[in-house]
């Protein structure tokens, strides 16, 4: 969230500030969002569904 705020930010200065033609679109902002999200999702909840699902004993007895 703080990066897409700093993008937007930028994005007008450079706008505004420099007269050079930027812009932002939401189209892109969203599919960046979305797939980083479900990256972030899958791989933080498939290692712990995995390791939910091992019986202790034996997740010890490992080492």
């Amino acid at each position: 969230m703080v990066g897409i705020a700093l993008g937007a930010i930028i994005t007008l200065a450079i706008r505004y500030g420099v007269s050079f033609p930027a812009s932002l679109s939401t189209f892109w902002v969203v599919i960046g969002f979305v797939v980083s999200g479900t990256i972030g999702l899958v791989f933080g909840i498939y290692p712990a569904w995995k390791a939910a699902t091992l019986d202790p004993i034996e997740a010890l007895r490992y080492e």
